[in-house]
C-alpha cells in the first residue's frame, strides 16, 4: 500500500517530525539559514522539523537565488556551464519568484511522482517515450511555455509537444482550435498534460467536432486547482482516466493522484506537513525539499491548504483564494467546488466574495447561450448554505484569467 509522507496532526505535536540529515547538512552551509533565528533552532541537540522556523514566498522572493546557494556554488558559473536551468514562478500566489535546479532534475522528479501512480507507472514502463501533448497558458514558469504563436518544430522537445499558445482559451478562433486539433491528433500523445481549465476548453471543442485520439491512455492535471467541473468535461470527452499531479516550481512534483482519489507523496522529493489545522481539519501545507542542492527549501509555506484523509491526502487550493463563512471560519476553494460535483452544462466557473459576505457567482456555460436557469438556482442554494450568505448568480460571457494566466475559481474583493 502507498503511504503518504506527511507529517500527521498527531506526529507534528508529539514528535515534531525527524529532521533529515540532509536537511541540516544544507542549513548549516546555506547563507539563508545562517541567520540568527535559524541558527538557534539548528543547535538543538533534539532538533525536530517542527522546532524549525518557516520559510514563506516573501522569504524566499526576497533571497532566491543567491541566498539559499552553499558558498561553494557560484551561479554564474553555474550557468555558464549548463549545470543549472534558472526559472522565475509564474506569480499566481505572489510576485514572481526566481528557482534554480540541475539540469536533469526536473524530469527526474517529475517521474519519480509519475510512477508512483500504478497505472502511470505500467504504461511508461512499456513506453518510457511516451509522447505528450501540453496545453496551459503561456504565462506559466518553465519550459513548457511559449508567448507567441511558433511553429511544431518550435514547439517541439523530445517526446513533448507544447500545443497551446493562448493566455485565455475561451476566446481562441475557430482556425486555432482546428489547428490544435490536428496537430495533436497528428502526434499521437499518449497522454495529455493540461491546465484544467484548457483541458476542459480543448476537451469541449473536440467533442463539438467529434474529434477522438486513439492513442490516448489517460491526461494529467497541474498548474492550478482542479474542478469537478474541468473533470467531468475531459472525463465526458476522452473517457480515460483523469490524474491531478500538484507541486510548484520552486518544490518539484509532490503528490500524485490515486485510483480512490486521495494523493500520495513523493518522497524522495519532499518531507510534507499540514499545520495549523482548523476545526474541519484542514491545515496549511508546508514542504522542505530533499532532492535540490540549489534551491533547499525547510519548511516552505507553498501556498496551499491541505488534508490529511485515509490513504493520502486531498489539496483544497490556494490560501489566497480562500473564503470565509458567516461564522468567520475558512471556506476553501475544495469545499465550494463540491458544490459543482452533479453539475451539467458549466464549463467554467468564479465565485467573488464581498467584504460583506455576499458573493457573486459567474458560470460559463458549455453551450453559448444556455441560461443555466437550473444551475444557477441550485448553486445559489448550496453556496449559499456553505457561506450562510446572500449569492447572486450571472451568465458570463467570459471569464478572465489572472495576470500569471492562471484561473481563480475563488477569491475575495475589496
Amino acid at each position: 500500500m502507498l503511504m503518504p509522507s506527511v507529517l500527521t496532526p498527531q506526529e507534528v505535536t508529539t514528535q515534531g517530525g525527524k529532521l533529515p540529515e540532509c536537511v541540516r547538512t544544507q542549513a548549516n552551509v546555506t547563507p539563508f539559514y545562517r541567520t540568527s533565528a535559524w541558527q538557534a533552532a539548528l543547535a538543538r541537540p533534539d532538533l525536530r522539523l517542527v522546532d524549525l522556523p518557516r520559510l514563506s514566498k516573501k522569504d524566499l522572493r526576497e533571497n532566491s537565488p543567491d541566498g539559499f546557494l552553499r558558498p561553494d556554488f557560484d551561479l554564474k558559473t553555474l550557468l555558464a556551464s549548463g549545470s543549472i536551468e534558472e526559472e522565475s514562478t509564474s506569480g499566481t500566489s505572489g510576485a514572481s519568484v526566481r528557482v534554480i535546479f540541475g539540469r536533469a532534475w526536473w524530469a527526474e522528479q517529475e517521474l519519480r511522482a509519475l510512477r508512483l501512480n500504478p497505472f502511470i507507472a505500467s504504461i511508461l514502463e512499456n513506453n518510457p517515450s511516451a509522447k505528450r501533448a501540453v496545453f496551459t497558458t503561456p504565462g506559466c514558469s518553465g519550459v513548457s511555455c511559449f508567448a507567441r504563436w511558433l511553429n511544431v518544430e518550435q514547439r517541439t522537445s523530445g517526446s513533448t509537444l507544447f500545443v497551446n499558445q493562448s493566455r485565455i482559451p475561451f476566446t481562441l478562433a475557430e482556425d486555432k482550435m482546428r489547428q490544435m486539433a490536428e496537430e495533436t491528433l497528428q502526434w499521437a500523445p499518449t497522454f495529455l498534460d493540461v491546465d484544467p481549465v484548457h483541458g476542459a476548453r480543448f476537451a469541449l471543442y473536440c467533442e463539438q467536432n467529434g474529434l477522438r485520439f486513439p492513442s490516448l491512455r489517460f491526461i494529467l492535471t497541474s498548474y492550478e486547482y482542479t474542478s469537478f467541473v474541468h473533470r467531468r468535461i475531459m472525463q465526458r470527452v476522452f473517457g480515460v482516466p483523469i490524474i491531478n499531479l500538484y507541486g510548484s516550481s520552486e518544490t518539484g512534483h509532490l503528490l500524485i493522484e490515486q485510483k480512490h482519489g486521495s494523493m500520495t507523496a513523493s518522497t524522495e522529493t519532499a518531507q510534507l506537513e499540514i499545520v495549523d489545522l482548523n476545526r474541519a481539519r484542514v491545515g496549511q501545507l508546508l514542504a522542505t525539499t530533499l532532492s535540490n542542492p540549489y534551491l533547499p527549501l525547510i519548511r516552505y509555506e507553498i501556498g496551499d491548504y491541505a488534508e490529511q484523509i485515509d490513504g493520502g491526502i486531498q489539496i483544497h487550493g490556494r490560501v489566497r483564494d480562500a473564503l470565509k463563512n458567516s461564522a468567520g471560519d475558512l471556506v476553501t476553494t475544495r469545499q465550494i467546488d463540491q458544490a459543482f460535483s452533479g453539475m451539467e452544462g458549466i464549463a467554467h466557473y468564479q465565485l467573488r466574495q464581498a467584504d460583506d459576505g455576499s458573493a457573486q457567482l459567474s458560470l460559463l456555460p458549455e453551450k453559448p447561450g444556455d441560461t443555466l436557469l437550473s444551475q444557477s438556482s441550485a448553486l445559489s442554494r448550496s453556496v449559499g448554505q456553505i457561506l450562510g450568505a446572500p449569492i447572486s448568480t450571472q451568465v458570463a460571457p467570459l471569464i478572465a484569467p489572472e495576470d500569471s494566466g492562471k484561473f481563480r475559481l475563488t477569491l475575495r474583493v475589496a
